[in-house]
């Protein structure tokens, strides 16, 4: 998918809240620029239904090159830390991705077509997203970025993949209506996406927190999250 993505700076090591360039300008509150990104969206946004009653924060959104919002995430539970604040077996958190369904369109410039957004993409926001927050902290600075990239590859091919065997079908409620998820799980934690009202599509991973019972809604009030 070819988009930027904006939000609140965080390190340089990455995870939630990695900066992509939000442009807002100084003095501005980082969790004020990072709701505004959410309200440019021509659709709505998805996190955990009110089952969920811990804390809940934003992410960042993906914008692409005409500027238009086309997919980001709402966090629940621990943010996860890359800084070693926490231990991995200690987090508990579920980040939920909303993805624009998109046809097949013309890129800004009108040279070429942009690829439709899917489930697929859903599911490799999802799968990128949890590795960005839980490499293995026991390895060096020098090889993260080759691991990394190694897995990143490996996740867009699973995600290309639904209906490989690496996937189970769960069925969890969105809006109140059970609906069929492509989920699997890894050493890293738990990876699902499915389609949804509203034309969109929506990912969802996590770690310490289980994604079997878990329910989604629209969010009512997205600065609720800030």
């Amino acid at each position: 998918m070819e988009t930027t993505s904006r939000a609140e700076p965080q390190d340089s090591a990455g995870g939630p809240g990695a900066s992509g360039g939000g442009g807002a300008p100084q003095g501005v509150p980082g969790a004020r620029r990072a709701v505004e990104g959410y309200l440019m969206a021509g659709f709505p946004w998805y996190g955990l239904d009110e089952a969920f009653t811990g804390p809940r924060w934003l992410m960042q959104v993906g914008v692409s090159a005409d500027g238009a919002v086309e997919h980001g995430s709402t966090g629940h539970g621990d943010e996860p830390s890359l800084r070693g604040e926490l231990e991995d077996e200690e987090q508990r958190f579920a980040v939920v991705v909303t993805v624009a369904s998109r046809p097949v369109r013309r890129s800004p410039d009108g040279t070429g077509l942009l690829e439709a957004t899917t489930v697929s993409s859903a599911a490799w926001l999802a799968g990128s997203g949890l590795l960005s927050c839980t490499w293995p902290s026991q390895l060096e600075r020098a090889l993260r970025q080759d691991w990394l990239e190694q897995q990143t590859a490996i996740a867009w091919e699973l995600a290309d993949d639904l209906h490989g065997g690496t996937w189970t079908v769960l069925s969890l409620p969105v809006d109140g209506i059970p609906t069929d998820f492509h989920y699997r799980e890894s050493e890293y934690g738990w990876v699902l996406a499915g389609a949804a009202q509203h034309d969109v599509h929506i990912g969802a991973y996590g770690r310490g927190m289980s994604a079997y019972g878990l329910g989604f809604a629209v969010v009512k009030d997205i600065e609720s999250y800030a």
